[in-house]
């Protein structure tokens, strides 16, 4: 079975370093191509304006100077002999719940994936503090992954969907099991916009990730993560809104 792993954390990631030992439990067949710098939020974004460049880090492993879908294309068009059985992408230093997925570099590698075809799961490992992103300990991606991916490696997949796996930020040992859950939803009224001054006197503005509340229904990723599980949910990119397309096609009838 050939892989292949991508992210949006970056090459040097720690999180696709935890990624390949998981994939290395599943096959030796393993290809790496993930962008060369950080990308998070880059969701799925695709450069056009640029060329892409690319770079050779050792045997089967390759960085994209780009966003995480221009590296799923990179590989799938340029580096792999043929497709992967298995595109991994992650593991992801943060949560990727809810309708964050919309934001997500990670989620959108897997996306592209998707689109051509390929089996493609993407992971993230949820941390609780903020100023720990450097420090974000992946005990329970490590331990949990090999154990959600092995059985959706025979799962049918409807075409144009993807699965999103998402670990809490627990020990490995006090995960309660593995739910498949619904996609949640935040509260984005409640978000932050955090204003400074640089050294020369100028405003800057900073996204904040923190202050959201969190909108948990029965059965979300949101609650299953709150719980103590890992979450497993099913998307698809189909984006149609089918109860209000009848009523537009008797609008514009």
């Amino acid at each position: 079975m050939r892989i292949l792993l991508t992210n949006d954390d970056g090459i040097n990631a720690p999180g696709l370093a935890v990624l390949e030992k998981i994939a290395r439990k599943l096959s030796d067949d393993i290809w790496i191509c993930a962008p060369a710098e950080e990308q998070s939020g880059a969701g799925h974004s695709l450069t056009l304006t640029r060329p892409i460049r690319m770079h050779q880090h050792g045997e089967r492993r390759f960085s994209v100077a780009g966003t995480p879908t221009d590296s799923v294309t990179m590989a799938l068009k340029k580096l792999l002999p043929a497709p992967p059985d298995l595109i991994l992408s992650g593991v992801n230093c943060g949560a990727n719940l809810g309708d964050d997925v919309t934001y997500s570099g990670t989620v959108s590698a897997a996306i592209e994936g998707s689109l051509a075809g390929i089996r493609s799961i993407a992971l993230s490992q949820v941390y609780s503090k903020e100023g720990m992103a450097d420090s974000v300990p992946f005990d329970a991606a490590e331990e949990w992954g090999e154990r959600v991916i092995r059985p959706l490696l025979t799962t049918p997949f409807d075409p144009r969907t993807l699965i999103n796996v998402n670990f809490p930020p627990i020990h490995a040992g006090d995960i309660k099991g593995i739910r498949a859950v619904r996609q949640g939803f935040h509260d984005y009224a409640r978000g932050s916009v955090v204003e400074g001054k640089d050294p020369r006197g100028y405003s800057y503005y900073w996204f904040g990730l923190y202050g959201i509340e969190h909108s948990t229904g029965h059965d979300s990723d949101l609650e299953a993560i709150s719980d103590g599980f890992i979450s497993v949910t099913p998307l698809h990119i189909d984006l149609t809104h089918y109860p209000s397309l009848q009523g537009l096609k008797a609008l514009f009838a």
